[in-house]
């Protein structure tokens, strides 16, 4: 995989987000101590391999931050972006200025091993649901500033993206119902605004029935035992998209995926995925 953006990431978010990284980690004053220690034509190259099996996320945008510390840095990868690794499988090799490629080091592995991370757990989750027909979803629970990553690593692990941001999609939760004094007040308070699609929250089956019948597109059944799901999407039928979420993890996924829903939101892919482990041994030329 060459170094650079990937595909349907927005490159101005990414871009900032580099030159951030970078720039908190360089300081005021660079990095000193590879300027201290490092002899300035002094050439390393270093291979990046995976440390166990995981899902790759983020590799170009890797070697974009070696690129960026200094061009002259090469970047060698026949692994791409969605693809399944083993333990001990070299994801890429890069060589150049010792100073530089030190230099950009940590930026780069915090990137990728936590986007790879990201990609690896929601692998895992779509993994379990196989052959059941549900499809598994992220949520806007990202960290600030790296929603546009996060959500591409979630896409790299065959996982579905739900809303962007606020402005993609009506999605009326428990707060927006207190607040309005009614789902039906709140979905049609959506529809007088011409908006769609619509989604709301529904924590009971009676919220269920009373969004149906003012009609909506999904309904997004909350905290549901099991048997309250199969009980919904059985009264719902083809009146609606049906989405569970709530308290999801991989011990339960596959059991409500066999109740029928159509879609399962997961905000722990993105929230709290654990970073992969990914080394960079290094060696002068």
């Amino acid at each position: 995989m060459t170094p650079g953006i990937p595909e349907g990431v927005n490159a101005a978010v990414v871009e900032r987000l580099i030159h951030d990284a970078l720039a908190e980690d360089l300081g005021q004053g660079g990095d000193i101590t590879s300027a201290a220690t490092i002899p300035a034509d002094m050439h390393f190259q270093g291979v990046m391999a995976a440390r166990h099996d995981m899902v790759i996320a983020g590799l170009g945008l890797a070697g974009l931050v070696f690129k960026t510390v200094d061009p002259a840095i090469q970047w060698q990868s026949g692994v791409k972006d969605g693809d399944s690794v083993k333990a001990g499988d070299v994801l890429a090799r890069v060589s150049g200025p010792g100073r530089a490629l030190l230099t950009a080091e940590r930026t780069a592995l915090n990137l990728l091993q936590h986007l790879s991370g990201i990609a690896t757990l929601a692998k895992t989750y779509v993994d379990a649901v196989e052959g059941t027909g549900a499809t598994i979803l992220d949520t806007r629970k990202t960290l600030p500033g790296y929603r546009e990553l996060a959500k591409y690593a979630a896409r790299m692990g065959g996982a579905t993206n739900h809303r962007m941001r606020l402005d993609d999609a009506v999605l009326i939760k428990d707060n927006h119902i207190a607040v309005a004094g009614s789902i039906t007040a709140a979905i049609q308070g959506a529809k007088d605004a011409g908006l769609s699609p619509i989604e709301v929250e529904c924590d009971t089956l009676d919220q269920v029935r009373e969004a149906l019948a003012i009609g909506v597109d999904a309904i997004l059944l909350d905290n549901m035992s099991n048997e309250q799901l199969r009980e919904c999407v059985a009264l719902i039928g083809d009146q609606a998209r049906t989405e569970a979420s709530g308290g999801v993890t991989l011990q339960t996924v596959r059991a409500i995926a066999e109740t029928g829903v159509d879609s399962i939101s997961i905000g722990r892919i993105t929230q709290s995925a654990p970073a992969v482990d990914i080394g960079l041994d290094w060696a002068t030329d």
